[in-house]
């Protein structure tokens, strides 16, 4: 990987990770890696293969594209705003469309678009 695309992909990690209130350690526990690994995926020290990436995502409970969408979270620390609304988007990312639409029908006519 392009040292770029793992310093963001790194900190797209780090971000997920402590807005679920995870450590490096309980993060590393979760994917079956030692918590050394974790930040060094985190800091881009460590070229991380995608078997890697995939325990890494499930052990956050998201999909791997999620770790991809480093370009929609640019700030390296999230407030409590960003925080909800990545929650929102892990859980969202989990629907199948048919439940998606639901959310939007729900989402129009509760707040009356």
């Amino acid at each position: 990987m392009e040292t770029s695309v793992m310093k963001k992909i790194g900190q797209r990690v780090r971000d997920i990770r402590k807005s679920k209130g995870l450590s490096q350690e309980q993060l590393g526990e979760k994917a079956g890696f030692h918590f050394s690994y974790i930040g060094g995926v985190e800091r881009a020290e460590k070229n991380i293969t995608l078997t890697n990436l995939i325990k890494i995502a499930d052990a956050l409970e998201v999909p791997i594209i999620e770790l991809f969408s480093y370009t929609r979270h640019q700030k390296s620390v999230l407030n409590e705003k960003d925080i909800m609304l990545n929650q929102l988007v892990d859980v969202l990312m989990g629907l199948k469309k048919s439940d998606l639409r639901k959310v939007q029908l729900f989402l129009d006519e509760f707040f009356e678009k």
